[in-house]
């Protein structure tokens, strides 16, 4: 999928018109626990592994530090959960975002660890999720992440990225579009949107002290956000490759039913449905 040309695109080519089509799904897909703990681990994976890249983009128009940031605070997420066993997807993600507003600084703790806490509170208690209640929490991570920053689309940011990619969520899901497809198109748009923010000049955060300066230079926030939707779609795709949750998220540290729970507690009903398909 090409993105669309030009920083003020809003992926309005983005089409998933043929919801009958063979990589559309007719039956719900649920993602279970392991599925978000493997999601969490591929992105620890992926930022310690893009470390060095996102401190290089900070350094340019930040203080440097972002990659390492980043890189300390998800590595304390994977011990977190070496020690406990979050019970439902809401309590891996806001079991995620406490870890890293405690042990992330700078801006970054607080932005990140909020959009996860968010995103785990909208899902409430339930055993699974469906790919609507997924858009529905990257969505308020979104909306937190937005508050949180005082951040609008255009100021070179992370909302530049995350923001494109909850758009084409929420219209693959309305098509009926497949996870694989839905979560593919999510993450070209968070890709194409870190891009976008090259010719933009910073209007937040210390990059914004540069003025004319920052234009040139990719916003690191912009492009660790990318990196987290690659890792939800990879995730998504190595499950329906027919691998387990502890593959897919390239690690053993996923799978629940522990006796021990760390995350904030949630509430909501059971939405878990027998008629369905379960991810992980």
């Amino acid at each position: 999928m090409n993105p669309p040309d030009g920083p003020d695109a809003r992926f309005d080519s983005v089409s998933f018109d043929d919801a009958s089509s063979d990589t559309a799904s007719s039956d719900t897909v649920l993602f279970d626990t392991a599925f978000f703990r493997a999601w969490i681990t591929r992105v620890a994976d992926a930022v310690e592994a893009e470390r060095e890249h996102l401190t290089a983009l900070d350094s340019a128009i930040g203080d440097g530090d972002h990659g390492a940031n980043l890189s300390r605070g998800f590595a304390a997420v994977m011990r977190t959960f070496d020690v406990s066993s979050p019970r439902t997807p809401a309590t891996v993600l806001v079991l995620t975002g406490t870890t890293l507003i405690s042990k992330v600084g700078g801006a970054s703790g607080p932005l990140y660890g909020t959009a996860f806490r968010r995103a785990g509170q909208a899902l409430n208690d339930a055993p699974d999720v469906d790919l609507a209640g997924l858009a529905g929490a990257l969505g308020a991570a979104l909306a937190a992440v937005r508050k949180l920053g005082a951040a609008h689309d255009g100021d070179k940011t992370m909302v530049d990225a995350l923001a494109p990619a909850v758009e084409t969520l929420d219209k693959a899901v309305l098509a009926g579009a497949s996870p694989r497809d839905a979560l593919t198109a999510a993450a070209a748009a968070a890709e194409a949107g870190a891009e976008a923010t090259i010719p933009m000049q910073a209007h937040k955060g210390r990059a914004s002290y540069l003025g004319p300066r920052s234009v040139g230079h990719k916003d690191p926030g912009a492009a660790s956000t990318a990196l987290i939707l690659a890792a939800l779609r990879d995730t998504a795709v190595a499950i329906e490759g027919g691998h387990s949750g502890a593959d897919a998220g390239g690690d053993t540290r996923s799978g629940d039913g522990g006796e021990h729970d760390d995350g904030d507690d949630t509430s909501g009903d059971d939405t878990g449905s027998d008629s369905t398909d379960h991810v992980a």
